[in-house]
């Protein structure tokens, strides 16, 4: 049977509030972070291995963390998105602090990984139906590993009621499914929240939108084989060439290349449905409700208390 990689875009960790890795909260009874449930769930649902997109600058005190934590636990390898690793012909603007995102982070990982994998966000806590359904996708689908027209991807499809935060409101990739269950398109939408018993968000122009709470919504959780990563590099490329002079906030954002990939017909998009709820750190106020779901989740016997003894 094929492998199965876990990839963890962990680059931007501890950035969100500042003061960086070491100041990542605990949110379990023994002292877990959020990226340790969803290796633990991902080594469960049959994943053989655990690669850690980071930066260079962080790497002895992610490993001190948590690599050598999870390095007894599952192989664990390395990929550095770092703002100067561009292709030949482009530099950096010296103004440029902003990473390149998620596209960027991603293209990391080439001459690393030659089987299917799993993108998560290394704040994000999915659930453990994601994995399994992801993990066995891929797996299932290995006949159209090498395709590339229409390149084979896959999603974990959230339920949008269950990814909100109270305490304010969320920016998300509202999704349109064909009846055959595969993407039509994705909606980035803002400021989602309810008002006045009704789901509200807002359009890219800043114009209200009533939202149904059961629509499907991406949270940055794809199923990818590698030869997607080849798609990444050429257009990491013409994303550099295309932008525009000034402009040191571009970001090559993965919903945003699958989605052209999509409109293009390049693309197949399966969305695989989850039910579980997905939390994370939108607000410094978030962090006492992940902490209390996670011990909700322990209580009922989801997860052990000492995760990984």
């Amino acid at each position: 049977m094929a492998k199965t990689t876990l990839v963890i875009m962990a680059a931007g960790i501890g950035s969100r509030f500042g003061g960086g890795i070491k100041q990542l909260t605990p949110v379990g009874p023994g002292g877990e972070i959020i990226m340790d449930y969803s290796i633990y769930d991902a080594r469960e649902a049959g994943f053989d291995e655990v690669i850690f997109i980071i930066r260079k600058d962080l790497e002895k005190d992610f490993k001190e963390i948590i690599g050598d934590r999870i390095e007894k636990i599952l192989p664990v390898k390395y990929a550095f998105q770092e703002l100067d690793d561009l292709p030949e012909g482009f530099e950096k603007p010296v103004e440029r602090t902003k990473p390149w995102g998620t596209g960027q982070a991603v293209l990391a990982i080439k001459g690393l990984v030659d089987n299917p994998f799993v993108v998560i966000n290394a704040d994000d806590y999915y659930g453990k139906e994601a994995f399994v359904k992801l993990h066995d996708y891929l797996l299932a689908h290995m006949d159209a590993a090498g395709q590339k027209d229409p390149y084979e991807i896959s999603m974990a499809g959230f339920i949008l009621k269950n990814t909100l935060s109270e305490n304010g409101g969320v920016t998300r990739g509202v999704c349109q499914t064909e009846a055959d269950g595969r993407l039509k398109n994705v909606k980035e939408t803002g400021e989602i929240q309810y008002r006045d018993g009704k789901l509200m968000g807002v359009d890219d122009d800043k114009n209200p939108v009533e939202l149904n709470e059961d629509s499907y919504v991406s949270m940055n959780m794809w199923g990818l084989y590698p030869c997607f990563l080849e798609e990444l590099e050429t257009g990491f490329q013409e994303f550099l060439s295309n932008i525009k002079e000034g402009d040191i906030k571009a970001e090559y954002l993965l919903p945003r290349i699958i989605d052209k990939m999509l409109k293009e017909g390049r693309a197949k998009v399966s969305v695989l449905e989850t039910r579980d709820k997905w939390f994370g750190v939108t607000y410094q106020e978030d962090k006492q409700s992940v902490m209390d779901s996670i011990h909700d989740l322990v209580k009922k016997g989801v997860y052990k208390e000492k995760l990984f003894s």
